[in-house]
């Protein structure tokens, strides 16, 4: 018994020094128009609005052009320098009427009321008042089928089960749940034609009667082994969430609540601040994100945070014509806020009804110049050349040339801690580790490796202030002397069991996927490139049709989605996605990767290290740490020449395998 603990302890000991699993939030930003101007009084003047045209967090139905949400700044007394006076913010939204996406008048499937409230889709419980409200779940007109004992689920906790299939008589008995918990059930007759079910339950927030769910089976059929229901048709709302709205409810810093009916009105009752170089929560995400500029400048824009998993639609203002877009209308175009920059543009020219002619879908951008999020002009932190692709951010390997790029990783001015022999993942397949820590000698060896493998090292003397590392590598693209990573260590320090290294200030660019620009490529539909230095320019050289009902893609990921309208009408925009969800990536440190956010780690999980290559010294972990000595040579997986240990450092997970070790063998 003695031997299989010590074994287990042993096994155990490995996980903690192995560690890799860790998660990382990603969130999607999604902003509105940018306001700048020299205070609160200039931006706004008479009054400003804006609605889901300009805001895409807000509730938009592009078919039947559809919109209930604005938010208003208006010029009231308490307006004066990045102050908005009391009831200077009104959030406005009003019931309005829309098409379920399974249209079927004839079965009860033609519209329903609903109302966007604070950039989510909710539906009334009551369609003339705008007090009681629940969140919609599901509007699909998907095809599912499902079989005897099936469950089918719709989110939230929500589920529809196949209790039995009857396909002579055309029936299925369907059950509707709630956390596994039975709600209601029905035998549909689909050969009778009423194949819908609408589930109506009483003392939701008061109300009875209240449609909770539609379903509506299409058919029912025999499979090869078992008995189909097939649905089409799925509408439903969080009843079990269902909120009701008082007029002493606050919303964040909406606080004064007003109900006339169908419209909910909420206004400021104090002044709200627009406080520079941060994000200021108005109510229920959202907020204003305000930049970083001297007292004599006001810039912000409006957004909506989503942390919620899934795929988000990331659109620009709508068109029913000839039309342009760029960063104050395409919340997809790269937008820097604090330098007030943007790189790219898209343009619909010579359109004919739905088609739009050679050359006359034009996309262009150029290399602008941005400062690092990590800021110190003395240490070579000051700006750095940015260029928008396809509304994602890459860096030109060549300042004033725009025809290789690659991808931003990364540009961070957290601190993040690191011990002796840990990892931090940057994302992409990207780390750092800290080989050795030597307090005494305020320096710290770093090695940066790619998937694993060896890529450069360099033992950075933070003494000396001359603090960051600059990454250069060569060949990148048939380019040399490109700056692929910069590191900043803020110090190293002793902590309770290690020595310490704190980096402040990362930013890293995607050089093992480097791409190169020609003219002959095609992007898409845009396939007529044209390089002027810092510029880059893609229009289509065939027509483009904008096909009604239908999402058209332009290029990489960027599609128009057009309205189903008549043949006299037009209204199209265009977007991107963009997805937030949990991100599981297996690091051994912290997590800092992610195609949106970085991860707020200021200190490293103990259990997240790996294995240190020189455990036999131990000063790199005592104070008594004493000066590297000069690093060998080695060849490493990329040909360049790797240095090999200086020869300090400790595994404390190895001593206590060799405890476990001993235990074993005693116990023998």
């Amino acid at each position: 018994m003695k031997r299989f603990a010590a074994v287990t302890l042993a096994a155990l000991m490995l996980l903690t020094v192995f560690a890799s699993a860790a998660s990382a939030a990603d969130s999607v930003e999604i902003r509105g128009p940018v306001f700048n101007g020299s205070n609160i009084d200039d931006i706004v003047g008479d009054g400003v609005t804006i609605d889901a045209t300009q805001f895409a967090a807000f509730y938009y139905d592009i078919d039947d052009n559809v919109t209930t949400e604005t938010l208003s700044i208006k010029n009231v007394s308490g307006n004066s320098g990045n102050v908005i006076g009391e009831g200077g913010i009104v959030y406005s939204t009003t019931i309005q009427k829309v098409d379920y996406e399974y249209e079927k008048p004839s079965l009860g499937w033609d519209n329903y009321s609903l109302l966007g409230f604070f950039a989510d889709k909710y539906i009334p419980l009551k369609s003339n008042s705008a007090d009681k409200l629940a969140k919609l779940v599901l509007d699909s007109d998907d095809k599912y089928t499902v079989r005897t004992g099936e469950t089918l689920d719709l989110g939230q906790g929500y589920s529809l089960q196949a209790k039995q299939v009857d396909v002579d008589g055309e029936k299925v008995w369907l059950e509707f749940d709630k956390d596994g918990e039975y709600v209601d059930d029905e035998i549909i007759d689909v050969g009778t034609g009423d194949s819908t079910w609408d589930v109506e339950l009483d003392d939701i927030q008061d109300e009875d009667d209240v449609v909770v769910l539609k379903v509506h089976v299409n058919q029912v059929f025999q499979g090869a082994v078992d008995s189909i229901a097939q649905i089409e048709g799925i509408w439903l709302i969080d009843y079990a969430n269902a909120i009701k709205i008082e007029s002493d409810d606050e919303f964040g810093d909406l606080d004064d609540v007003s109900i006339n009916g169908d419209t909910l009105n909420i206004t400021n009752e104090d002044s709200f601040t627009l406080t520079r170089d941060s994000i200021n929560e108005l109510a229920e995400g959202l907020s204003f994100k305000v930049a970083d500029t001297p007292s004599n400048v006001l810039r912000f824009y409006l957004a909506k945070e989503i942390t919620e998993p899934g795929t988000y639609e990331v659109r620009g203002s709508v068109a029913s014509g000839e039309a342009s877009w760029d960063a104050s209308n395409f919340a997809g175009f790269y937008y820097d806020l604090n330098d007030n920059v943007e790189t790219e543009s898209l343009s619909v020219s010579d359109l004919d009804g739905n088609v739009i002619g050679d050359g006359g879908l034009v996309y262009q951008t150029s290399i602008k110049e941005v400062a690092y999020e990590y800021e110190n002009e003395d240490l070579g932190w000051e700006q750095y050349p940015v260029i928008g692709f396809f509304a994602e951010e890459y860096i030109p390997l060549k300042s004033n040339s725009a025809d290789k790029l690659a991808k931003l990783v990364l540009d961070s001015d957290d601190k993040y801690t690191v011990r002796t022999g840990e990892t931090l993942d940057l994302g992409q397949g990207y780390s750092l580790q800290a080989k050795q820590v030597d307090v005494d000698g305020e320096k710290v060896w770093l090695e940066f490796d790619k998937d694993g493998e060896y890529v450069d090292d360099e033992i950075i003397d933070v003494g000396t202030g001359d603090s960051t590392w600059d990454v250069e590598l060569d060949d990148i693209q048939d380019e040399d002397d490109v700056v692929v990573l910069k590191v900043h260590v803020n110090q190293v320090f002793q902590g309770a069991v290690d020595s310490i290294a704190q980096i402040e200030g990362i930013w890293l660019i995607d050089y093992a996927n480097a791409m190169k620009i020609e003219s002959d490529d095609e992007f898409g539909e845009l396939d007529d490139v044209s390089i002027s230095g810092d510029t880059l320019k893609i229009s289509n050289s065939d027509t483009f049709t904008l096909t009604r009902d239908s999402d058209q893609e332009i290029a990489e990921g960027m599609s128009f989605k057009i309205a189903d309208t008549s043949a006299s009408d037009l209204r199209y925009y265009p977007f991107v996605e963009r997805t937030a969800g949990n991100e599981t990536t297996n690091v051994t440190g912290p997590s800092v990767g992610g195609n949106v956010t970085v991860g707020e780690n200021v200190t490293t999980p103990t259990d997240n290290v790996t294995t240190p290559e020189t455990p036999e010294d131990l000063n790199a972990t005592t104070p008594e740490a004493t000066t590297p000595e000069e690093p060998t040579e080695a060849t490493n997986a990329t040909g360049e020449e790797k240095e090999d240990s200086p020869g300090f450092g400790v595994v404390l997970g190895l001593v206590g395998l060799l405890g476990v070790v001993y235990l074993v063998r005693r116990n023998n």
